[in-house]
């Protein structure tokens, strides 16, 4: 009898302590999710009635990772997870199973995000509507595809600590350290990835391609970083997603648009004040293009760029000193001819200007242009081949 009354009194307390760490903060879990972009990342295109639901697809050389439903759904989602679990997930890469989770889910950025701010975010994913959803199977080449084998990723790879805080700092630099390296996970696109999809060491934030985007160099390099911009430049492209020399193009956009757009101004502050503290990165020595791509470039431009980026178009991106026209991969920049861009609305800013597609231009003349653009008024960059816009042209007609 006093065996299952001990017994009883124990499974008692588990629950109630179980039921405590699953309440925590909600409304500090609903900002942690803002901090760390998760709807974005765990909804499915076309699918805002969705949100975390999974489906997203997450792109790499081994193939394609689905993103996980995170909702309270019992069945296909977090529904019967408990603090412990959620916070082994975020903070090691393993799931409920046991199984090990892919890095396209940036758990290696994860690592030192505290377990109240861990039961927080849960806590408030518990409260979103749960939505029954399968998400696409992973799509994966051999070996892969075996979920075992991330044990031996994660001894190669994961870090035990991505930012240590540095006491004699400020504690608005330490603050921005920890978002931009925790659940912001800067790196997870911003720093060039190896085949095996871990990050190169030596070139954290110094930029990366991913998903048919450049991600730019966050560093202070002069020309293809953040060197000229301002502590203020940064906060005002991260709440507005435009500043005095560029406007979001990209992926970069759901990130503005729902996280660093939404953020308090003191985080938007402390990111912009450690990213000026991150040393330039080194830029390559290019040579001169050819005269024959720069002249036929420049007739392309003046005859189908020159109406809105006039050096006296003051609505539009300066195309001189930007970053995304010299970034060392021209990727971005090609994107925007061929698909056109959207400005985005953010709280306060009405939606702004958007540029239309070219792709009726070939890939050649495509080229000229882009190499007369980053070698003009200021700019040195390298010459852009029409390979590299066919190239792209085929990955976003195929998607492969």
């Amino acid at each position: 009898m006093w065996f299952r009354f001990v017994i009883a009194l124990a499974a008692a307390c588990l629950a109630t302590a179980v039921s405590a760490a699953s309440t925590g903060d909600t409304e500090r879990g609903a900002y942690l999710a803002v901090l760390g972009d998760c709807v974005i990342c765990h909804t499915a295109p076309g699918r805002p009635d969705r949100p975390f639901a999974g489906g997203y697809p997450l792109h790499a050389s081994f193939g394609t990772v689905y993103s996980s439903n995170i909702t309270p759904d019992e069945k296909t989602g977090m529904g019967n997870w408990t603090p412990d679990q959620f916070y082994r997930a975020l903070t090691h890469g393993i799931g409920i199973d046991g199984k090990y989770l892919y890095p396209a889910f940036p758990y290696p950025y994860f690592t030192n995000v505290p377990r109240a701010d861990s039961d927080s975010l849960f806590a408030y994913l518990r409260t979103v509507k749960p939505v029954r959803n399968t998400p696409t199977p992973n799509r994966l080449i051999f070996p892969t595809d075996i979920r075992a084998m991330m044990v031996f990723w994660d001894a190669l790879f994961m870090p035990q600590s991505v930012f240590h805080p540095d006491p004699s700092k400020p504690v608005e630099w330490n603050r921005g350290g920890e978002l931009v390296h925790g659940l912001g996970h800067c790196g997870g696109c911003h720093t060039p990835k190896t085949f095996l999809f871990s990050d190169e060491k030596g070139k954290l934030l110094q930029g990366g391609l991913i998903d048919g985007w450049y991600a730019p160099n966050l560093t202070g390099s002069p020309r293809t970083g953040l060197g000229q911009w301002s502590v203020g430049d940064i906060e005002t492209y991260l709440k507005t997603g435009e500043n005095r020399f560029e406007r979001v193009t990209g992926a970069m956009q759901d990130v503005v648009r729902v996280s660093t757009s939404r953020m308090t101004d003191d985080d938007r502050k402390a990111i912009a004040v450690y990213l000026k503290s991150l040393p330039p990165a080194p830029e390559k020595g290019l040579s001169a293009p050819p005269a024959q791509a720069m002249g036929i470039g420049q007739a392309g431009f003046f005859q189908n760029c020159s109406v809105c980026h006039a050096a006296d178009m003051k609505d539009y991106p300066p195309l001189g000193g930007n970053a995304i026209v010299q970034f060392a991969d021209p990727t971005t920049m090609l994107r925007v001819i061929l698909q056109g861009s959207q400005s985005i609305a953010t709280p306060g800013k009405p939606v702004g200007y958007s540029m239309p597609a070219f792709a009726f231009l070939t890939d050649a003349e495509i080229a000229d242009i882009a190499t007369f653009v980053r070698n003009s008024w200021g700019n040195h960059s390298g010459a852009v081949s029409p390979a590299q816009a066919t190239e792209l042209r085929h990955l976003l007609r195929t998607g492969s």
